[in-house]
């Protein structure tokens, strides 16, 4: 995927982060399990994780939000996009041979078949193809991983916190309390996160969904706030009411994904359908 090398790609693959989730959120799992997910059992993603923490500081969240917030990428519909992302091959996954699409199917198929509203459903197909910005040229770390705010303290119930101690942002005292930029209780909405296909999806589809789908879009990477309960005192109301949503949301993000192929031929048509129902024919990405 793009042209970085192996030093600036620390996972093997993008799927390989999506395995690290689902283990290390897998219902039910005990503390002591979930102590196994250190740099020994984990070296790619910890690596990963490693470049995540140094590199996203409030500058660098500040310079990307300027680069891609205002959706100067040209006009494309959700099946040009998702071409687009097909284009993201990864070679070195010997376990599927599922394209982009298809694993973006079987999300949006798994919420349709449990009947919610067709609003979800849609929210499941698109959720992913903010990763259009490795296309782009950004690393893996600017990308994907558990998200979280900046210019505030950060919490030790983000993964692999140690990492931060090569963090620009922990030199500059404002930063490093416990609201940093922001009033308690602000709401999320006002909050800088970590930059990544999250924040730049729900950017994208800022202007054509409700509220309950921006926040699945946005938010359904920052496992300390949904999973731990971390940066509450950031939240209002709206937040906290959202949260069952992306609650609800994740299961089919973890869990949903298998090696059967969804018929693309088959479903395209119902999918044109509720495209066309939430959306234009072309969108500013």
């Amino acid at each position: 995927m793009g042209t970085a090398n192996q030093a600036e790609q620390p996972l093997a693959d993008m799927e390989e982060w999506d395995e690290f989730l689902v283990g290390r959120y897998k219902e039910g799992k005990s503390e002591a399990e979930f102590r196994q997910y250190d740099a020994t059992a984990t070296p790619g993603v910890a690596e990963f994780y490693r470049q995540n923490h140094e590199g996203q500081a409030v500058a660098y969240v500040l310079e990307k939000e300027k680069q891609y917030f205002g959706l100067n990428k040209g006009m494309k519909s959700v099946w040009e996009a998702a071409e687009f992302l097909n284009t993201l091959i990864d070679d070195s996954d010997p376990d599927t041979d599922l394209t982009q699409i298809e694993h973006l199917l079987q999300t949006s198929e798994a919420i349709r078949r449990d009947g919610h509203p067709r609003w979800m459903v849609l929210t499941g197909f698109i959720h992913d193809l903010g990763k259009c910005l490795c296309l782009y040229g950004e690393p893996q770390w600017g990308v994907v991983g558990d998200t979280f705010p900046v210019g505030c303290a950060w919490s030790r119930d983000i993964v692999f916190p140690e990492y931060f101690a090569n963090n620009p942002d922990k030199d500059v005292p404002e930063y490093q309390t416990k609201y940093g930029i922001y009033e308690p209780n602000c709401g999320l909405e006002n909050v800088h996160m970590s930059f990544g296909h999250d924040g730049y999806i729900a950017k994208v589809m800022q202007p054509y969904l409700r509220d309950e789908s921006l926040y699945m879009l946005r938010f359904h990477s920052f496992y300390p706030w949904h999973r731990h309960g971390a940066y509450d005192y950031l939240c209002n109301d709206k937040d906290r009411s959202m949260l069952e949503w992306i609650l609800k949301f994740n299961q089919y993000d973890l869990y949903s994904k298998g090696h059967t192929k969804p018929n693309l031929k088959e479903l395209k048509p119902y999918y044109d359908d509720l495209f066309a129902e939430f959306l234009p024919p072309a969108i500013a990405w």
